[in-house]
């Protein structure tokens, strides 16, 4: 097996409507979230595994010569395919190439296409064997994206074949799945028992699974390429009748290249899998972000913080004028819902911080220009509820106080983006006023007033009770909450990554001079790490040096050290700021505390950043692998942060 590829390397196939195509790079699925077709019913949620993998393998000679491998439990592993890869690329998608003893090569490659529930599978010879009859069992199970699928007496094995198409219908409440390919199928049903996902274990979550492999598909590689399409019945009853599904194979990939030659960089094109369409009963119709994959969907905070780098940042403010005027619709007392559940429940209204965020946001697309005037009056008319419903007060103690400043919380709630919870035991409550949470209101109240002078009085009463209020002068920064729980001057000393957003990554800066200067070198002291920041210094109590065990230990750890890549925006922003803001600063910079990131996209969820890494060296990835804010501010550090200005027009008259 290639030395660069590993269980850990895991690639995406997002088809820009909820669904996607993921696995490792040895093809050993690791996660209940490994599939080759997991599609979004109600786009972006409702997501459903139809198709898991397969098991392939070769014939010739009388030998057979395995391309795929599982792994089963108590740890065994069936199939010799991941000891043989020769190669394996993942841009523009997974490519692998399996070399055997005597020189035989087999390539196969993986890609979905944009908007289509369909994942397009292809395998070729590249010699020098002839004589060489590829066959491929495909898994299937029909399950919600995070349960798992045991073996029972309902699951319908039977196949409806016509030629070249198969379709399985397994459950009759599930979408009915269909085969698209140039080879012959015999349909031999057999359970498989067992698979094991080694990932769940380590999550401390079930991780055993049995699927069904309704029968086999065999094509002779001598003829040529062999193709197999996976769709839902939905979208196969859509497409052109009496196409040959290599030719439709050839038409998808044409499409998809073309799409991806679109985009200037890999950023820009990873940042792409995470815009998707929203087509939901119970929330705004257009465009919105997935949070991160394999697990999350649409969240408010996610969003706003990511619409930032993936649209804005990335060229596309087009994209964030849908995703915010769909958003601007949800305003209710004053706040924007952080989340629409997957099965159709109320949203919830339950973040501090997601309507802030999405003010600030707002400001940022308006500054593109590209706003027409209805919708410039709709987004400002959601930005005015939200600071009029923070004023006078809203849910879960959300009020601005008489010193300007923002409370917030209650007990039994996590309102910021620190919200951990387990059962009852919210691990960081952070009530009173959070540091951030006061960057982020003053931004937000800076940004309004630029407009409407009531909103510029309530900032400067704000901004000087914040200067004064959250300075620690035993430390030499900022208190992460004063007036914690809500009694007058009782202040939260602990080291941790949120005062940044007083120096960087909003458009205002609250400190100047030495003091920004002394909070920035305090977090890159304590806090910075290549990977990110961490959200507890070491040495504070109850930090949590690793990201593991079962979901309490994970939970409880989860903003207790453990590092996080997206706050690396407000850091290297606070960095430039503080040190000149000028080509030098960020030519270091770039050096420095970006470069690390983009070698980190290698490790993990190949071509993206993850969500988290462990506290303490060597920084191991965990979490999602493929998380937005991630790849948001790693897009708008390269694009915009980081990057030289234009030089000005010279005047030629």
């Amino acid at each position: 097996m290639s030395s660069t590829v590993n269980l850990n390397q895991e690639w995406l196939e997002a088809d820009g409507l909820g669904g996607f195509a993921s696995g490792t790079a040895t093809g050993v699925r690791t996660r209940r979230y490994h599939a080759l077709l997991l599609t979004a019913t109600t786009p972006p949620t409702g997501r459903m595994v139809l198709v898991n993998g397969f098991d392939a393998w070769v014939e010739t000679k009388g030998e057979r010569l395995d391309l795929s491998s599982q792994c089963y439990a108590p740890d065994v592993t069936g199939g010799e395919g991941a000891q043989h890869i020769e190669s394996f690329i993942w841009d523009p998608w997974p490519q692998w190439v399996f070399r055997f003893a005597d020189g035989t090569r087999v390539q196969q490659e993986i890609f979905v296409v944009k908007d289509e529930p369909a994942a397009c599978i292809s395998w070729k010879l590249l010699g020098p064997r002839t004589g060489a009859t590829l066959f491929v069992r495909p898994f299937l199970c029909g399950r919600d994206y995070h349960a798992l699928h045991k073996s029972n007496p309902a699951f319908r094995f039977d196949a409806e074949v016509v030629p070249g198409r198969v379709a399985w219908q397994p459950y009759p409440d599930v979408p009915g799945t269909v085969a698209l390919s140039n080879g012959h199928y015999r349909h031999e049903p057999l359970w498989y028992y067992n698979f094991l996902y080694q990932a769940e274990r380590a999550r401390g979550l079930d991780c055993e699974e049995d699927l069904g492999a309704p029968g086999v598909f065999d094509w002779n590689l001598d003829a040529g390429q062999a193709v197999l399409i996976l769709a839902t019945q939905a979208h196969a009853a859509r497409l052109p009748a009496g196409i040959e599904p290599a030719d439709l194979l050839d038409q998808f990939r044409a499409s998809e290249q073309a799409r991806r030659q679109k985009f200037p960089s890999r950023l820009q094109a990873a940042a792409s899998a995470y815009v998707v369409q929203r087509q939901s009963r119970t929330a705004p119709v257009g465009r919105t972000i997935i949070a991160g994959y394999p697990w999350f969907a649409d969240w408010g905070r996610d969003t706003f913080i990511s619409l930032r780098g993936l649209c804005l940042a990335g060229g596309r403010p087009d994209v964030a004028r849908d995703i915010l005027l769909a958003w601007a619709s949800t305003v209710s007392a004053g706040m924007l819902p952080n989340r629409f559940p997957d099965q159709g429940d109320q949203p919830e209204y339950n973040s501090v911080d997601a309507s802030l965020w999405f003010v600030i946001a707002v400001a940022e697309f308006l500054d593109t220009g590209t706003a027409s005037q209805a919708d410039r009056q709709t987004l400002c008319a959601a930005v005015e509820a939200i600071l009029s419903g923070y004023t006078t007060g809203t849910r879960y103690g959300i009020r601005a106080d008489a010193d300007g400043l923002l409370s917030c919380g209650q007990d039994g709630v996590q309102l910021t983006w620190m919200d951990a919870k387990v059962g009852d035991w919210v691990v960081t409550p952070r009530i009173g006023k959070p540091v951030e949470v006061q960057a982020l209101w003053l931004n937000a109240l800076a940004l309004a007033g630029k407009s409407d002078p009531q909103w510029q009085a309530s900032f400067e009463r704000g901004l000087g009770a914040f200067r004064n209020k959250f300075w620690n002068p035993q430390r030499g920064c900022l208190f992460d909450v004063v007036d914690a729980n809500h009694q007058a001057g009782v202040n939260d000393p602990a080291l941790r990554p949120n005062q940044i957003f007083a120096v960087g990554g909003l458009p205002l800066q609250l400190l100047q001079g030495e003091r920004a200067l002394q909070v920035v070198n305090v977090v890159e002291q304590h806090l910075w790490t290549p990977a990110g920041l961490r959200s507890l210094a070491p040495g504070e109590a109850g930090y949590a040096p690793h990201y593991q065990g079962d979901v309490r230990a994970r939970d409880g750890s989860y903003h207790q050290g453990t590092v996080w890549p997206w706050l690396m925006g407000a850091f290297v922003q606070a960095w430039v700021r503080v040190h000149g803001n000028n080509t030098v600063a960020r030519q270091t910079a770039r050096s420095r505390f970006l470069q690390p990131l983009l070698a980190r996209m290698e490790m993990a969820g190949l071509g993206h950043l993850g969500e988290i890494a462990d506290g303490d060296a060597p920084h191991t990835a965990r979490g999602c692998p493929f998380q937005a804010w991630s790849m948001g501010e790693l897009l708008r550090l390269d694009r915009d942060i980081l990057a030289e200005p234009a030089p000005p027009e010279i005047d030629r008259r």
